[in-house]
């Protein structure tokens, strides 16, 4: 008896216990704000804080997660990041990961890559929509329609873009030294005034003619990164008003059936055979075509205004600000100067930022996003920390003056030391709430370079967004015409701009379109022309 009413107020004991515990725990969480939809990255609650590593596919580096910007990070979200970048090809790993199912937590992509739809397809990348909705009230506020219009054709988002927002900047440009062209063509050094196609050319032949050598080197009048062949095409597309696609009586059809593009290719060609091209474009890697601008032997180039970037950090300590290639328009014959298409911007941005199924932890992963997407990660991703890199003056950010040196005088090296612009993650374009622009070290205080850019090109940027990503899908058999047809023109493309004749330049054409046809370019176009029109429908 004795036992047994011994066993009863154990029991009793027991069950009090664990209420009271239950009640403190409870009350605890909520005072730490610790509960699953109360837990904040930005708020620095202590479950968020926790030590995490997130491994982070980025097909744009492979430089480790350890400076100053990424310390702030790691301190202000707990999470630590393993950048998994390799060498080589990226798209090339991606397919490996997808076929291995081997996958990071995280993975940036080319927001217009069908490696993007292949992922979603295959169910590799998870969406996004209730994560938002639970954990992401910045991504929300910052990213607005876009998140409409990024959505797949389920109706789900599946990815956060980077530089996304409209934004008036130039792209492409033809990258001229100034100092040369000074001495060639002085009324149009300072810009405003564009080149005719001929001028151009003739512009070329002073250059060869006046300086066949520099320093004892042959010159090169143009060249152009071969490894880059869509940017360096996209600056003679810009100069004849050539878009990605070409719309024909209400058909969406491949660029190179524009008859402008045919007038491109012939002009090229005549560049070529007059020895003003680089013979070796097709050829240039990038690091070769980044060594020869550097050399100061080459007087221009094709390609984004910001491409020669690392070649003109060199000419200018070598040789001074006046010697750097700075960005000028070419506008062909016949077409308006101000419907030149220089600068193809996509409002939804570039990138595509994601998580993966494989990830353990996509709650916390979101709420690290949403900070990174906040101003304040924002201004944390591109300005670095405050009191170190920056300061809050009267109402506004102030960068150091120590920064915008760096920037200025290395700009790479700067970036990857101090993690300042390193990680252009979910970033926006445009300004935050003090008018200070997001974009420090390319937007604050605008060099001679990006000057000029905007002074000879501001008025040939357009919106992208109704071309981007039209093509089938991945693993259909449309997908494998399209690849036949892109492997075609870009090897006729090459072979007719470096043709011996006119004549053969053009035949070499009238081939290439030929074996498009055969191809199946038409089946291909009926679904770009699909893919457009229920975009636009969407939008409307």
């Amino acid at each position: 008896m004795k036992m047994k009413k011994w066993l009863v107020m154990f029991l009793s004991a027991i069950v009090v216990i664990s209420v009271l515990s239950a009640c403190g725990s409870n009350n605890n969480s909520k005072n730490n704000g610790n509960s699953p939809a109360e837990g904040n990255a930005a708020s620095g609650n202590a479950d968020a804080n926790e030590p995490l590593t997130i491994t982070f596919f980025d097909k744009n580096t492979g430089d480790k997660f350890s400076n100053a910007v990424a310390a702030e990070i790691t301190k202000r979200t707990g999470i630590t990041v393993e950048i998994q970048q390799p060498t080589g090809n990226p798209a090339e790993k991606l397919n490996l990961m997808l076929a291995s199912d081997d996958l990071p937590d995280m993975i940036l992509f080319d927001r217009r890559s069908d490696l993007v739809n292949k992922y979603i397809e295959s169910g590799a990348i998870i969406p996004l929509n209730d994560l938002i909705d639970e954990y992401g009230p910045d991504v929300t506020t910052m990213y607005g329609d876009v998140l409409n219009k990024t959505r797949y054709k389920d109706g789900k988002n599946y990815y956060l873009s980077n530089w996304y927002g409209v934004e008036n900047e130039p792209v492409y440009s033809f990258n001229i030294r100034k100092d040369i062209l000074k001495e060639l063509a002085p009324d149009k050094a300072e810009g405003g005034v564009p080149f005719t196609a001929s001028e151009f050319k003739q512009l070329l032949q002073d250059f060869k003619a006046k300086y066949p050598t520099i320093e004892g080197k042959e010159t090169t009048a143009l060249t152009m990164d071969g490894e880059n062949f869509g940017g360096s095409f996209g600056t003679f597309k810009g100069m004849f008003g050539l878009k990605q696609f070409y719309e024909n009586n209400g058909q969406i059809q491949f660029d190179v059936k524009d008859p402008k593009y045919r007038d491109m290719v012939m002009y090229m060609n005549d560049l070529y055979r007059s020895g003003l091209l680089d013979k070796e474009w097709a050829i240039n890697k990038k690091q070769v075509w980044e060594q020869k601008l550097a050399t100061g032997n080459v007087f221009s180039t094709t390609g984004s205004y910001w491409d020669p970037g690392a070649a003109n950090t060199i000419l200018l300590k070598d040789r001074g600000e006046q010697s750097q290639l700075f960005p000028y328009k070419v506008v062909a014959d016949g077409v308006d100067p101000g419907k030149t298409t220089y600068g193809g911007r996509s409002s939804l941005g570039w990138d595509a930022i994601t998580i993966t199924k494989k990830n353990k932890n996509p709650e916390r992963t979101m709420k690290f996003m949403n900070f990174l997407a906040s101003e304040e990660g924002q201004y944390l991703l591109m300005w670095g920390v405050e009191g170190v890199h920056w300061d809050m003056k009267d109402g506004k950010r102030t960068p150091r003056p120590e920064v915008l040196a760096g920037f200025k005088n290395d700009f790479n090296n700067y970036a990857k030391s101090t993690g300042i612009r390193k990680w252009t993650w979910f970033i926006k374009n445009g300004k935050g709430t003090d008018g200070t622009p997001y974009d420090l070290a390319g937007r604050y205080e605008r060099g001679v370079v990006d000057q000029m850019a905007i002074k000879n090109l501001s008025d040939s940027v357009y919106d992208t967004v109704l071309y981007d990503a039209l093509g089938p899908q991945g693993g259909t058999p449309e997908a494998l015409n399209e690849q036949k047809v892109n492997d075609i023109t870009k090897q006729a493309l090459t072979k007719a701009i470096m043709a011996k004749t006119a004549e053969d330049a053009g035949t070499i054409y009238d081939k290439m379109l030929s074996d498009m046809k055969a191809a199946g370019d038409e089946k291909v176009e009926a679904i770009f022309t699909t893919n457009y029109k229920e975009r636009v429908e969407l939008w409307k």
